[in-house]
């Protein structure tokens, strides 16, 4: 057997909920046509999702969670701050629903997720992660985290082909994709898909995980969500590998 059926092996054993193949080729199949950028609107309503007051407490499932970070810096990032649309997917992974209508992810399910993410992603060469974001909140992180942990990104529009055609100038071979969102994402996740590697990806509240190997339940439209995230997934990767752990929050927040 090789390396990669163990490692596929041991992040099917951590993902025994996940959907089946039937389910991804499908969604596969739906996701033919490549996304439209997505409009300004929406980084506007993130930016306003930041900067909303940290009213909530209430964001633990697991009361007595071991956190990788104090809950209060959780709330700070408002990583805990989902839409307020949910998908039958990502159900597990919300705590409740607040009075506004927007739906509470479980900050403990997101801290044992990166975990998770970190333990699979220290057994891959380095140079065999790549890490895609399209989301213009997450291209910084995304492209910091790759510095961090020695793996490739592709930020911005992600180039058909680029892990399918062996005659793109751009095409590379990679073992694991790391995605910032499903949706905006669905290029790197369908070509992913399409040549067998799993799929981690930062998941809110209102995506569908068929496609996805590794849920990691997070605000994933907000600066400071994705960079309190890339940057505990760096570290715990770094962690793994038995390197010192030496990046600061701040080396992951760019221009917030």
């Amino acid at each position: 057997m090789s390396d990669n059926d163990n490692a596929q092996e041991g992040l099917d054993a951590a993902e025994a909920e996940d959907a089946d193949a039937d389910g991804a080729e499908a969604a596969a199949a739906a996701a033919e046509a490549e996304p439209a950028e997505e409009p300004d609107a929406a980084d506007a309503e993130a930016e306003a999702t930041d900067d909303e007051p940290q009213l909530d407490d209430d964001v633990l499932g697991d009361e007595e969670a071991d956190l990788l970070i104090p809950v209060e810096e959780y709330l700070g990032a408002g990583v805990h701050i989902g839409t307020q649309q949910k998908t039958t997917d990502m159900e597990r992974f919300i705590h409740r629903v607040r009075t506004d209508g927007l739906y509470v992810l479980d900050v403990s399910q997101t801290d044992s997720r990166i975990r998770t993410a970190a333990d699979f992603l220290a057994g891959y060469d380095p140079e065999q992660v790549l890490v895609a974001s399209s989301r213009q909140y997450g291209q910084f992180p995304a492209e910091k985290f790759a510095d961090a942990i020695g793996a490739r990104a592709r930020t911005g529009r992600f180039i058909p082909g680029t892990l399918t055609n062996p005659k793109y100038d751009g095409y590379i071979e990679p073992d694991v994709v790391v995605v910032t969102d499903p949706i905006g994402d669905a290029q790197a996740v369908k070509e992913a898909i399409t040549v067998g590697i799993p799929v981690i990806a930062m998941c809110d509240s209102n995506n569908a995980t068929s496609n996805v190997d590794l849920v990691i339940p997070t605000n994933n439209k907000g600066r400071k969500a994705l960079s309190v995230v890339y940057w505990l997934l760096a570290n715990e990767t770094l962690d793994r590998r038995g390197a010192e752990p030496s990046y600061a929050l701040e080396d992951f927040e760019g221009g917030i």
